[in-house]
């Protein structure tokens, strides 16, 4: 037993158990290497808080991956954001991009309304020669917590909460005017004895009508569990000064809180010459030659808008 930490430490994913209550989770706190993927793109506010937000998201599921591979989260959908891709490379390394229309933005819009309806694919990569493990779930006007919770009902079957917070940090003084923060925390039920777990089954959509729905009484455990977690406050997942240890402190100091040591997260794209020559290399010649402008051809990285020249000899054109 000790004193939680009182010093905040930014860019980690913190492991916890209550087990009084049954539940396991971690917490993030994201500061620079957050900033650093927002920042390399000139993305409009409200997009970068739902890129942060998709980013959080990933670095709470991506850091449970006990091998060394690949947790991908990617969103298709409609709205002005067309299209997010966060890469979480085990153990640490984050890089993510989005596609928006600029036209159809507006100040203040929420993630909701920036996805639309589409689907949400989270992809585990275990390497080449291991098969890849896919889960969908479909996006309908919801946000990405609504989109997490209902992976979770659907496909893991586990219950599970999700909270993710991510803001804009203004400072004066001598050092950056502003920087992205973010923050998250996913809570999960996991009692040893299964059927306590147990959730009621997923509405049968050819059931005939009037027919009783099914319906499993929740564990009181894990109605309070998430009573506690739903007083978490979005400025509790930003605050610099705030370490997860308190947060968590005061969320579970009655019941007793464990937390186990940090995982480090940071900021690292996986593109260099040598990959991109390999990809150009894979390409047809006449699309080769169809890159060739001003004498040279300039590939730019999605992910971290790092730019490649070749001549076009060295990308292989005739």
């Amino acid at each position: 037993m000790r004193a939680p930490s009182a010093v905040a430490v930014d860019d980690i994913i913190l492991p916890f158990e209550v087990g009084a209550l049954d539940v396991r989770g971690r917490l993030t706190r994201m500061g620079a290497a957050l900033d650093e993927i927002l920042t390399k793109h000139d993305y409009p506010a409200p997009v970068g808080k739902l890129l942060g937000e998709a980013i959080v998201l990933t670095t709470l599921l991506g850091s449970s991956l006990k091998f060394d591979g690949r947790f991908i989260l990617q969103t298709q959908t409609d709205g002005p954001v067309s299209l997010i891709v966060v890469d979480f490379i085990a153990p640490d390394r984050l890089r993510a991009y989005a596609r928006h229309d600029a036209s159809r933005i507006a100040p203040g819009m929420d993630s909701a309304a920036l996805l639309g309806r589409g689907h949400l694919a989270m992809t585990i990569d275990q390497g080449p020669d291991m098969s890849r493990y896919q889960g969908l779930v479909a996006l309908e006007g919801g946000n990405l917590e609504d989109a997490a919770h209902e992976y979770f009902l659907r496909s893991e079957q586990i219950p599970t909460r999700v909270r993710l917070a991510v803001g804009e940090e203004f400072r004066g003084g001598d050092g950056p005017k502003h920087r992205w923060r973010g923050g998250g925390m996913l809570m999960q039920f996991l009692p040893k004895a299964p059927e306590r777990a147990r959730q009621a089954d997923l509405h049968p959509g050819d059931a005939p009508e009037g027919s009783t729905p099914h319906i499993v009484e929740e564990d009181d455990a894990w109605t309070e569990g998430q009573s506690l977690f739903a007083t978490i406050e979005d400025v509790e997942l930003l605050d610099p000064d705030l370490s997860g240890e308190r947060l968590l402190f005061r969320l579970f100091h009655e019941r007793g809180v464990r937390v186990y040591p940090v995982q480090p997260v940071k900021a690292q794209c996986t593109c260099s010459r040598e990959a991109v020559a390999g990809m150009l290399a894979s390409f047809e010649a006449k699309d080769r030659a169809d890159m060739v402008e001003n004498g040279k051809v300039v590939v730019t990285c999605e992910f971290c808008s790092s730019s490649y020249e070749f001549t076009p000899q060295e990308a292989g054109v005739e």
